[in-house]
């Protein structure tokens, strides 16, 4: 079970350290994910990322602003390798790794909660 990030602020409300936290913790995860897993099948790689790995990423999605790119280009850095390791698309752009897995980046996904949470208001 994950346990939940404690907010963490400086005075001026900034939450960047709470970033850096959830993307080293997401760094962990995912080098766990490495040493421990042998195939690199797109399924057990999806599977592995979307229960152990995007939760940490995801924790931090609504905290980003357009002054923050740097907490978004962290957690988003560890978002691409871990879509890397997955066999035969080691090689395509970043883009096109997630277009043929399906997958949203995580600054596309934090623009869909937006959208929906305005459309619930």
């Amino acid at each position: 079970m994950l346990k939940r990030y404690k907010w963490m602020m400086d005075e001026k409300l900034n939450v960047s350290r709470q970033c850096a936290l959830a993307a080293q913790k997401a760094t962990r995860t995912l080098g766990c994910i490495k040493s421990s897993v042998g195939s690199r099948a797109r399924e057990g790689i999806l599977a592995l990322d979307s229960t152990l790995l995007r939760p940490h990423l995801e924790s931090c999605v609504h905290l980003w602003s357009p002054q923050h790119r740097k907490d978004m280009d962290g957690l988003e850095r560890v978002h691409r390798r871990a879509t890397k390791m997955i066999q035969g698309l080691e090689d395509l752009s970043c883009k096109d790794r997630l277009r043929k897995l399906g997958l949203f980046s995580l600054e596309k996904r934090r623009l869909q909660g937006d959208l929906r949470a305005a459309a619930s208001a």
